[in-house]
């Protein structure tokens, strides 16, 4: 089983708190520039399993080619892809590899999907309080996250375990 969602990242700059000595005010750059890509992330609760994307835009052709991606790592694996309700993932154009099936999470209900966590630690880790100078950076930024994640399944396993997915995948297996 696993989850799935999709963010969008840029140079929209994110103030965080941060650690100063005593005595000073730490100076944090911001910038608001309307730049933006999207990653794709699809993780596995149970072993810290992640694959990831990243596109220009969340729309239904980029949807296929990242279900084709995990179908491609998983290519053995029947996967049960849980997901939110977005129209390019019920799109009927939608081509979904054979060993994908997908099951939709109730609507306005992010905090059943625990990718949304992944999300969390991208802008906590890679983007709070920096300021990217082009696009190609937040991309690197992006990469550069996502492959910590996806070379440290300990690290997903922890944003991504709730109980109630980990207890179940156990049953399952």
């Amino acid at each position: 089983m696993m989850f799935m969602d999709e963010a969008r990242f840029g140079r929209i700059s994110e103030l965080r708190q941060c650690w100063a000595p005593a005595g000073t005010r730490p100076v944090v750059p911001k910038q608001v520039v309307r730049e933006w890509i999207y990653a794709y992330a699809a993780v596995s609760p149970h072993d810290g399993a992640v694959v990831s994307a990243i596109h220009a835009k969340a729309n239904t052709e980029h949807m296929t080619n990242f279900m084709a991606k995990v179908a491609d790592r998983f290519p053995a694996d029947r996967i049960i892809m849980v997901m939110d309700g977005a129209g390019w993932h019920k799109a009927k154009a939608l081509i979904l590899p054979a060993n994908i099936h997908r099951i939709f999470l109730p609507p306005y209900s992010p905090e059943l999907n625990p990718a949304e966590h992944i999300w969390d630690h991208m802008r906590e880790n890679e983007f709070a309080n920096r300021v990217y100078a082009t696009l190609a950076a937040v991309e690197a930024g992006m990469n550069t996250g996502l492959d910590r994640l996806r070379d440290n399944p300990r690290i997903a396993r922890a944003l991504c375990g709730f109980d109630w997915i980990v207890i179940m995948a156990l049953k399952v297996d």
